[in-house]
């Protein structure tokens, strides 16, 4: 059956008609995740919503529990991914208040646990494509149904922050890496997120231009403000489509995203740690068995 978890602001999950819904501590072999998790129904699909930085904003981007989130989403049955994030772009045509439905990543973050598996359970997955297509699909058809300028595919810069970038950081980024989009929270969300068999992409919500766009110092607060509050509309509106798009039957992800453990793991079964083995219960269960 599908499942969907949504990460993002807390402010997503004020979706009309999302039936049923309640809040539920969730507790993880790697901590408490970042707040509590809503669950409800819409359309006859199971939906889950976890604030990425808490209910009132109290973690920073390189202190969110990232492990514990995705394992907790893991763990209450979640499926399917979607990591709704504001950015800040590079690109001209990616103005604020569009979204980007992002397909690829470079992680510049340094300060952050970015694996479930170390010493004693060892697992390398591929991130050659680090966001499921058919769950990207779905996200870029529910924009657009909901009127939302949006663009397929483009390059997230995760940046460890708190600080933005400088301007010589912003035309690097932009002009030498050729990313599309900058923010600071989704890595390493998505490598936990394939580590966990969940299929995952990010929904960019642009908010601004990066230090590199000549206007940038024009902008003061109160415009972007206005863009993140009329973001967080655009967004409920996206995610209230999302059901009738997935369907309550889920399929097997045809890209494997599901089964992305299957020639991951390379400690023998004798070598494994049974400490580190008991905490990938949720996560790595169905190889671990």
């Amino acid at each position: 059956m599908t499942h969907i978890g949504i990460i993002g602001g807390s402010g997503l999950y004020e979706i009309e008609g999302l039936e049923g819904a309640t809040w539920q501590e969730v507790e993880t072999p790697w901590g408490a995740p970042s707040d509590a998790i809503l669950t409800g129904t819409l359309e006859g699909v199971t939906l889950s919503f976890l604030p990425r930085h808490g209910r009132g904003h109290v973690h920073s981007p390189t202190d969110v529990p990232y492990r514990a989130n995705i394992d907790a989403l893991k763990r209450i049955g979640v499926t399917d991914v979607i990591s709704v994030s504001a950015c800040g772009s590079f690109r001209e045509e990616m103005a604020p208040g569009h979204f980007v439905v992002v397909d690829q990543f470079i992680d510049r973050t340094v300060n952050r646990e970015k694996s479930f598996f170390s010493a004693g359970c060892v697992a390398h997955v591929s991130m050659a494509h680090p966001t499921c297509p058919r769950l990207a699909e779905y996200c870029f058809e529910a924009a657009e149904a909901a009127g939302v300028t949006v663009h397929r595919g483009g390059t997230y810069l995760a940046m460890e922050g708190p600080q933005f970038s400088s301007l010589a950081e912003s035309r690097m980024y932009r002009e030498s890496w050729g990313a599309d989009v900058i923010g600071m929270t989704n890595m390493p969300e998505a490598k936990l997120a394939r580590e966990a068999e969940l299929c995952y992409v990010t929904v960019a919500m642009v908010t601004d231009y990066d230090s590199w766009h000549p206007d940038h110092g024009a902008v003061d607060i109160t415009q972007i403000v206005n863009i993140l509050q009329g973001n967080a509309v655009k967004a409920r509106d996206m995610l209230a489509r999302l059901p009738a798009l997935a369907g309550a039957t889920r399929a097997p992800c045809p890209h494997g995203c599901d089964h992305a453990l299957d020639f991951a793991l390379l400690t023998a079964p004798d070598k494994r740690d049974p400490a580190l083995v008991a905490r990938l219960d949720a996560v790595a269960g169905r190889v671990l068995g």
